[in-house]
């Protein structure tokens, strides 16, 4: 990411690239009974890049902007590192017929991002958070509601401007409420509305700490928590050696220069 610097004078959309190009592609899938107990399942990848490529014109037009980056997860993630069995359930489940076709091609067809142990979200949230920076974060993805910065989301033609503040609060949340699909369990019996009291008008990051002993658990299991949590920000990389710096409660305390 060294070309950042030379970047922040233009807007880019940041594409959630992963959630668009898998859903173009679920889109096309065709299940055909042939009698006799013969299935097939088939798919047409010309149908699923014109959704894909539709649906990204329409984004461009929408936000009045042509400079798109596609956001792509690396295959190793260093959450798996700090717990082996985050999106271990997800094994199970396959991606669309031509998904990994599709990726190709998006890399093909448009300018793309990704960096070794991250998720497309982490992408996105580093290039979003930069000092400067004029991009806009494309996804649907509630996650990146825990990202300051502009976020369209295209399902609800909704252009947010999320505070550091809210941001913070949203990953509190998170770090709280943990995220099965992810794998991820976070305070043992916290929702959503019990997060939410926790915090109060006032979130910060003592507040969790303190929730977590008064179950009986740890400091540490609440920071672990918060980094399986934590979608990377600016201040969680170290942009000369291009390594990730795991979360700390004091990252959360430098402001954004916008």
């Amino acid at each position: 990411m060294k070309i950042l610097t030379e970047r922040l004078s233009k807007t880019y959309l940041l594409i959630d690239a992963d959630l668009y190009l898998y859903r173009a592609c679920a889109a096309t899938e065709i299940e055909t009974d042939w009698g006799e107990d013969v299935w097939t399942l088939t798919t047409d990848l010309k149908v699923a890049k014109e959704i894909f490529a539709n649906q990204m014109n329409d984004i461009s037009t929408r936000l009045k902007c042509n400079n798109l980056i596609m956001c792509i997860t690396d295959h190793q993630n260093f959450r798996k590192e700090l717990d082996p069995l985050y999106k271990s359930g997800r094994k199970k489940v396959r991606k669309p017929l031509g998904y990994k076709a599709m990726v190709d091609w998006a890399k093909y067809s448009w300018q793309w991002w990704s960096e070794p142990f991250m998720e497309a979200d982490d992408v996105m949230g580093i290039i979003s958070t930069v000092p400067g920076s004029k991009a806009i974060v494309v996804s649907d993805d509630k996650d990146l509601k825990g990202v300051p910065g502009r976020l369209y989301r295209p399902a609800t033609d909704e252009l947010l401007d999320i505070t550091l503040e809210q941001a913070n609060r949203q990953f509190y949340i998170q770090s709280l409420t943990g995220d099965t699909t992810d794998g991820y369990i976070g305070l043992r019996g916290c929702g959503p509305k019990t997060a939410e009291k926790i915090l109060g008008t006032r979130p910060d990051w003592s507040l969790v700490e303190r929730a977590y002993i008064k179950a009986g658990q740890t400091k540490e299991d609440a920071l672990l928590q918060a980094r399986m949590a934590r979608i990377l920000r600016y201040t969680d990389w170290d942009e000369d050696t291009g390594t990730i710096k795991l979360w700390e409660p004091k990252h959360d305390i430098v402001s954004l220069a916008r």
